[in-house]
């Protein structure tokens, strides 16, 4: 893994990606005590940084494998995004949702084109579907946060924040399955000498925090978190990522993830997502580390049930 990868996987998938605005407010900045630039991956196609994932992992395959399609499991925002990616390049997607999966989220698959395929909503019987498709189809299984090219798509929107914005100190992003944060972690490495890179968790699925400071993949009991995007765990691709260039978790309570979330929505007029308050929630808690300092952070989505707000 080098620079030059990340620059190559970024010139490959800008065709098919938006370069989404970073956005700040006044009144955000002088509520945390910091200069906060906002990465704006909610405005991306199909609403979250998954894309950029997504698209880099089938422009990853070859003609031979991208004619017998791709496969996935995802409830949500990855399901999104391979269909709306594979759709693009012509190239068939298999989707595995969980029998429960919000009804807006099986439209919008379908309205890019995937194939749902439905299983019960345990993780083990979403692999074990995802399996059996892969065996009859012959299709490709993409990870959602655990595999390379999903991991170095997603690099690329810290590598467009570093580039419109040099100078930043820190930049957050959302910790759930690891593949956002690694991905940050790798482009802040290589793009930029003095920047950290910190996550947000939610405490009640806290298990990249404990993994970060036990050093081996920690699980949760429950994740009993309005983030619904962060209840996942992290894998082998990304942990090690993760351990060499993440400085920290900081871990914020659900009220403080609704108010961070009430407070973008509010002030800067924009559609987030809860998973995607994690990190500004984390900035107010922490006010005193990042007081005065140029302050990215990866709001990483807005697909939100509007008639379900927890405000």
């Amino acid at each position: 893994m080098t620079k030059k990868t990340l620059i190559q996987v970024h010139t490959r998938i800008k065709p098919f990606i938006h370069r989404t605005p970073v956005l700040k407010s006044q009144l955000l900045n002088h509520m945390s005590g910091a200069n906060v630039f906002f990465k704006c991956e909610n405005f991306q196609k199909m609403g979250a940084f998954k894309m950029r994932g997504a698209a880099n992992a089938i422009l990853s395959l070859s003609e031979a494998e991208r004619q017998k399609g791709v496969v996935t499991h995802s409830s949500g925002n990855f399901a999104q995004a391979v269909a709306l990616a594979a759709k693009q390049l012509g190239v068939k997607a298999y989707i595995v949702m969980p029998k429960n999966a919000p009804q807006v989220k099986k439209n919008a698959v379908r309205a890019y084109g995937g194939e749902i395929i439905e299983s019960e909503s345990t993780p083990k019987a979403r692999e074990k579907m995802a399996d059996k498709i892969q065996k009859e189809t012959g299709a490709t299984f993409l990870h959602p946060s655990n595999q390379d090219e999903v991991i170095y798509g997603n690099a690329t929107a810290a590598m467009e924040l570093l580039e419109d914005h040099p100078d930043l100190n820190v930049i957050l992003a959302p910790v759930g399955g690891g593949g956002l944060i690694a991905g940050t972690a790798l482009a802040t490495h290589y793009f930029s000498e003095k920047c950290k890179v910190i996550g947000g968790e939610p405490a009640q699925a806290d298990d990249a925090y404990r993994s970060l400071k036990l050093g081996k993949i920690e699980f949760n009991e429950s994740v009993n978190t309005i983030a619904d995007g962060l209840r996942t765990n992290l894998g082998d691709r990304n942990f090690p990522i993760i351990q060499k260039h993440v400085e920290k978790i900081i871990r914020v309570e659900e009220d403080e993830i609704i108010k961070a979330m009430q407070l973008i929505w509010e002030r800067m007029k924009i559609i987030i997502e809860p998973s995607c308050a994690v990190p500004f929630a984390a900035v107010l808690k922490e006010k005193h580390q990042f007081k005065n300092k140029n302050i990215g952070i990866i709001l990483s989505g807005g697909n939100v049930d509007v008639r379900n707000l927890p405000f």
